[in-house]
């Protein structure tokens, strides 16, 4: 009798014991193995009252940018493993997007001086945050949406023999952020806007002045307020007005989802003066109450 061959027998099982080791190392967790894929939900709780959620919103992070109307953006587009900035806006009017940068448009109307942008653009929101993506892995990421254009009212009191003869208060104020890159919250270069001061007619406050005016932001050193104020009849004449700004808009590119009324005193000439006026006595009023009918 021939001894029995135990060898072959041997071989084929350590060879199915090694196939099946293999098809269990080589499980995934996602439809992905070698990418990460996102979802991303927007939060807007932070935006101030009376504001409504945009309508549409943007995300773009690597090569891929995609819009959407819901709450949660999914989309179909996988992720090389690696670090990314992860990006999130609304388009608002009057205010173009490059990159990271927000930029606000140019002033409408016949300036010819100094450098105006828009003093009302849309309602703009923000996300920005650096995220690492690793293969065969979902992340669901939510999207803080930070207000970044803020409410600014003037409200000025005038005093002074002249103060019921004003028609007219024509004036601007610079150090206006026109540019914000987001991600790093850096403030471009000084601007001006328009201040459209118009006189208050009825209520408690009837006889005062206001302007309204929406800001991305305030930068550089200092904030100006210039114009001119009219007359009736030109009695007195046509006066400068000049007033610094810049202590009391300090905190200004902080908590924008609240809006910020500040009020002033108005010193007018005498019908001999001609010196220019000065707003003083800038103040915060709290919650912004003024009872202004325009």
């Amino acid at each position: 009798m021939k001894p029995t061959r135990y060898i072959p027998i041997l071989a084929a099982a350590a060879t199915a014991l090694l196939t099946a080791s293999c098809v269990k190392d080589t499980l995934y967790n996602t439809p992905h193995p070698n990418h990460g894929k996102i979802t991303v939900t927007a939060d807007w709780s932070a935006r101030g009252e009376g504001i409504d959620i945009p309508a549409t919103w943007t995300i773009a992070m690597g090569d891929y940018t995609g819009t959407e109307t819901a709450a949660t953006h999914a989309p179909d587009h996988l992720f090389a493993p690696g670090s990314y900035t992860l990006v999130a806006w609304n388009p608002a009017e009057g205010i173009t997007v490059s990159g990271t940068t927000a930029t606000v448009a140019p002033a409408s109307g016949s300036q010819t001086t100094g450098t105006f942008i828009d003093n009302a653009p849309g309602w703009f929101f923000t996300h920005a945050e650096q995220v690492s993506i690793e293969k065969d892995t979902d992340y669901p990421f939510t999207a803080a949406m930070r207000q970044q254009v803020r409410e600014l009212t003037l409200v000025v009191e005038p005093t002074g023999d002249a103060a019921h003869r004003i028609t007219e208060i024509e004036a601007s104020i610079s150090g206006v952020a026109g540019t914000l890159d987001f991600a790093t919250d850096t403030y471009g270069a000084a601007s001006n806007v328009v201040l459209p001061f118009t006189r208050i007619t009825s209520g408690a406050d009837a006889g005062k002045w206001k302007a309204t005016v929406r800001l991305l932001g305030i930068t550089g050193g200092e904030q100006l307020l210039t114009g001119e104020i009219r007359y009736a009849d030109g009695n007195p004449a046509p006066t400068t007005l000049e007033s610094d700004l810049t202590e009391a808009l300090a905190a200004f590119n902080t908590a924008k989802s609240e809006p910020m009324t500040l009020g002033g005193t108005l010193e007018t000439p005498d019908e001999v003066e001609i010196q220019g006026a000065t707003i003083s006595g800038w103040e915060e009023i709290d919650n912004g109450e003024v009872d202004a009918d325009l």
